[in-house]
C-alpha cells in the first residue's frame, strides 16, 4: 500500500511538471493539452515502460538454454525470495550494472550486463540479483520505471519549449529567459522528484538482497567492486538515458557537478557498512 502510495505521488508530481510546461508553451490551452499527453504517459508508463528501458539497454532476453548459470541462479534466488521467475535479461555492456524493472512481479524482469558477470565471482553476483528481486519483492519497480520514462519526457518537452518559445495566459510570447530557466530547472525537478524515492529504496533493497542470499558480506564485496570498475568505464547507454540512472545498483554516469550533487544512489561506503552490520559475527 505504502510503494502504491508513492507510486500515486509520483505521477501527480510529474503531471503538475508537465501541466506547468504546457502552461508556459500555450497558456490555459496548453496547460489542458499537456494534462492529457501526462495522463497517457502515465498510461503508456505502466503498461509498457518496462519495454521501453529493456530496448534503451538492447537487452536480450536469455533462458536456461542460452544462459543456464545465470538463469538458475536467478531462478533459484527467485524461489528463496517467494517470487514468480521473472524475465531474464543480459546487456552486451562492459560496465558492470543490473537493474530489475516490470509493473509488478508478475510481470517483471532482471537484467544484467556481461561486465557484471566477468567483474564478479559467482557468490557475489548471486548478491546483487538478490538485490535486484529485493526491488520486485519490495513492488518497487514500477517507482523506477515509471519515473525514468517521465523525467526522459519531461526533459523532451521542456527542451521543445525552449526551441518553440512559450506563450503566458493571454496568448502573449513569453520572456525568453523563462524558457531557458524551465529547460534548465524542469528536469532538474524531475531528477529531484527521483531522488526523494530512490536512495531509501536502495537501503531497503540491499537489506533484502542479504536476507534473500543469506550472504550480506557478497553483497557488500560486490558494491567495492562495481563502484571500483564502474568509474573507469563509461555506461554508454546510461549517458544517452540519464533518466533511467536511478533504476541501476550503482549510479552508472560519468562525471560529478550536478549529477554527482543530485544522485539517486546512497553513497556506496554507507551501503558496504549497513551490510556488513547485518554480517554474522558483525558487532
Amino acid at each position: 500500500m505504502f510503494n502504491l502510495m508513492k507510486t500515486a505521488i509520483l505521477m501527480a508530481a510529474i503531471t503538475a511538471l508537465f501541466m506547468a510546461i504546457g502552461s508556459l508553451m500555450g497558456g490555459q490551452t496548453g496547460m489542458m493539452l499537456a494534462l492529457a499527453v501526462a495522463v497517457a504517459m502515465n498510461f503508456f508508463s505502466y503498461w509498457f515502460s518496462d519495454k521501453m528501458v529493456l530496448k534503451m539497454y538492447n537487452a536480450r532476453e536469455v533462458d536456461a538454454t542460452s544462459a543456464p548459470q545465470f538463469y538458475r541462479m536467478v531462478q533459484d534466488l527467485a524461489q528463496r525470495a517467494g517470487l514468480p521467475m521473472p524475465r531474464v535479461y543480459v546487456i552486451d555492456e562492459d560496465a558492470p550494472n543490473a537493474f530489475a524493472t516490470g509493473r509488478n512481479p508478475e510481470h517483471a524482469a532482471v537484467a544484467a550486463t556481461t561486465g557484471i558477470m566477468r567483474v564478479l565471482s559467482e557468490r557475489e553476483l548471486r548478491g546483487v540479483m538478490a538485490h535486484e528481486l529485493a526491488h520486485v519483492r519490495h513492488r518497487d519497480i514500477l517507482i523506477s520505471t515509471v519515473s525514468a520514462t517521465m523525467a526522459g519526457a519531461i526533459s523532451m518537452l521542456a527542451n521543445f519549449a525552449m526551441i518553440f518559445g512559450g506563450r503566458d495566459s493571454e496568448g502573449r510570447p513569453a520572456n525568453p529567459i523563462v524558457g531557458i530557466l524551465v529547460m534548465l530547472l524542469a528536469p532538474l525537478a524531475a531528477s529531484l522528484i527521483q531522488m526523494a524515492i530512490s536512495r531509501s529504496r536502495e537501503f531497503e533493497a540491499d537489506r533484502g538482497g542479504a536476507e534473500i542470499s543469506g550472504d550480506p558480506r557478497a553483497l557488500a564485496s560486490a558494491l567495492e567492486k562495481i563502484h571500483a570498475y564502474a568509474r573507469g568505464i563509461p555506461m554508454a547507454a546510461a549517458e544517452r538515458h540519464p533518466e533511467t540512472a536511478q533504476m541501476m545498483i550503482m549510479n552508472p554516469l560519468s562525471g560529478g557537478g550536478l549529477r554527482g550533487l543530485f544522485s539517486t544512489h546512497p553513497a556506496t561506503e554507507e551501503r558496504v557498512q549497513r551490510l556488513l552490520a547485518m554480517a554474522p559475527g558483525a558487532q
